[in-house]
């Protein structure tokens, strides 16, 4: 087991309530599936409480500039949720993810809540379709050629997206816009 993945799985397990009871059998999809509920919790009310005018906002000064938009952060996690979910289930994303950065389709702060959201159910089909025997199994990898194991790719649904929310809180501050999760 690598050190990654170890420290995965003991974070997961402290993110499971100790209240539990013991019909509530731990699973290895729910090892995954519960930090991605955890961090949909916090990064969904994130979006919504920003307000539309704002999506388009990224600050200039500085080691800013060039970055993405606030809408920008938000479609990338939604559309790598999609990017990875679907390689660890061994099938095509649902829905066009525009690559990494979202359909160009998708503008408006109603349609980047909802393409956020149902990439948190899908990542959430990932996560509760891990076996034991099924998590270290190589799968191909969205992003090249390699094979990763499945249950490292719905892992990415975590820390990736993690990456993009402490981002989306600067942006919000900058906004005056206090997290929801802060409040």
């Amino acid at each position: 087991m690598t050190f990654q993945r170890s420290a995965f799985l003991i974070g997961a397990a402290l993110l499971l309530p100790a209240f539990a009871s013991a019909a509530d059998q731990i699973t290895v999809a729910k090892l995954y599936d519960q930090p991605i509920a955890g961090l949909e919790r916090e990064i969904v009310p994130l979006v919504e409480a920003m307000p539309a005018d704002k999506f388009d906002f990224a600050p200039t000064a500085g080691t800013f500039k060039g970055v993405r938009t606030f809408a920008q952060q938000a479609k990338h996690v939604a559309a790598v949720n999609y990017l990875v979910a679907a390689a660890a289930l061994g099938e095509k994303p649902p829905v066009d993810t525009g690559g990494e950065i979202g359909p160009a389709a998708i503008r408006t702060k109603e349609q980047i809540v909802k393409f956020l959201k149902d990439s948190f159910a899908y990542a959430h089909k990932a996560a509760l379709a891990l076996t034991s025997a099924g998590e270290t199994e190589l799968v191909k990898s969205p992003f090249g050629n390699s094979q990763l194991a499945r249950g490292y790719l719905v892992s990415i649904v975590v820390s990736h997206t993690y990456d993009h929310y402490g981002q989306m809180v600067v942006y919000a501050r900058m906004n005056d816009i206090i997290p929801p999760a802060s409040r």
